[in-house]
Order: C-alpha cells, then structure tokens, then sequence
C-alpha cells in the first residue's frame, strides 16, 4: 500500500466533482482529512530533507495555514463558477523569499484529468519578468544552456502562456524571441497516477526536481536570489 497517496486520495477528488457542495464535503470530511489533507502533510513532512538536497533555498512546509498544500476552498467571488471547492491537489514548494505562488518554485499537481510536476516561475510580476527578459538577452548562450540540457529537454516541457507580439522593448527579430515572448518561465513532466502513489514519491519526485536545476538556477541568478 502507497504510503501517501493513493487511490482512494482519487476516488475523493472523483466523487468531490460529482458532488460540489457544502453538505457532501461536509459529510465526507474524514476522507478528505485522511487521505488527502492528511497524506499531503505527510507527503511534505516527509519530503522536505529530500528537496533539501536539490535546493536549500525552496521550502516544503506542513503548516495547515500558508504552507506548502493549496486550500481546497475555492475563491468564487470574481467567478462565474460558484461550485465551493478545488477538485485536484496542488503542492508548491516556493523559494524561501517568495512570498506567494508567483514566486520561483517547484509544484506538485494531483488530479483525475492528469498528475504533473513543475518549475519555473507562473506569472511573474512584471520587474520580475524583465529581469528574466533581460537575462536572456545579455546571456543567450546561457539561457540555452539551460533551457537545452539534456536532462531536462528530454524530460520536461517548456510551456504557459507567451506573447502575441515581442514584448516592448525588444528586439521582434531577435533568434530568441520565442522565449522572449513567455509570460510564464516554467515547465512540466507529465506523471502516472502509478508513480504518485508509490512508496518513494520523495526520492523520485527529487529526482526529477533536480532534473529541473538548469532552468530554476538561471531564473534564481536572473532575479539576484540564490539558488
């Protein structure tokens, strides 16, 4: 048996989407107490001394409040989406000056429609993107580098949201304006519910978080924090 996640982590979140509200969560709140509040806080727990060997500067934090483990409760005020609760697990470990989920981090992601890890930085402020922006554009061998190794190309993809148009400022014809373009630095690797609920999710999960050191050490320089 998984020690953390397992299926009837899914089987929640699967019966959760059938049944969005109050009185059913309600109702079944032990469950989602157990086997996925529980198990995630044991997850992270467990994890931090792994991910401290990646990065001493991102933090897995338990803490019921704030910590690594997104709130279920969903945020409906500016929605047309009134359903009250979040039908996937979501788990950042954020670097150690981040303040918020806009921060550079690594990211853990449970569903039914698809499990997946990420790096990078989701939506930037807008100093904060320039600064990668600029990088880039003072050091192109380097974000090549990083964004080519071949630990990380072969395993993980760049994606989020880019541009239309070159961002003011820069060059439209410059050879690296795909790049240039992105609102989001990040990447993702796929997962199968299999590797999420085996016994060595921390080891692995590591492991491939380290796999994704070439992209998060040229974002940490690019923003003057260490990595």
């Amino acid at each position: 048996m998984a020690r953390y996640f397992t299926t009837n982590t899914f089987k929640f979140l699967r019966e959760l989407a059938s049944n969005n509200n109050r009185p059913w969560f309600q109702d079944n709140k032990d469950r989602y107490d157990r086997h996925v509040k529980g198990a995630a806080t044991e997850f992270i727990t467990d994890f931090g001394p792994h991910l401290a060997k990646v990065s001493k500067h991102f933090v897995a934090d338990p803490s019921p409040v704030g910590g690594s483990l997104f709130r279920i409760y969903r945020d409906t005020r500016f929605s047309k989406d009134k359903t009250p609760y979040k039908t996937v697990v979501g788990i950042r470990f954020t670097h150690e000056l981040g303040k918020d989920v806009h921060a550079p981090g690594y990211y853990l992601h449970l569903s039914n429609d698809g499990c997946f890890a990420a790096c990078g930085i989701w939506h930037p402020d807008a100093p904060s993107l320039g600064k990668i922006r600029d990088a880039i554009v003072e050091d192109g061998t380097a974000w090549k580098r990083a964004r080519n190794r071949r630990t990380f190309a072969s395993n993980w993809e760049l994606g989020g949201d880019s541009l239309k148009r070159a961002p003011k400022g820069y060059d439209p014809e410059h050879p690296l304006i795909e790049d240039l373009r992105r609102k989001d630095i990040i990447a993702s690797r796929k997962l199968t519910k299999k590797a999420v609920t085996a016994d060595d999710l921390p080891a692995a999960l590591a492991a491939m978080f380290r796999e994704g050191a070439s992209l998060q050490r040229f974002i940490c320089r690019s923003l003057g924090v260490q990595y």
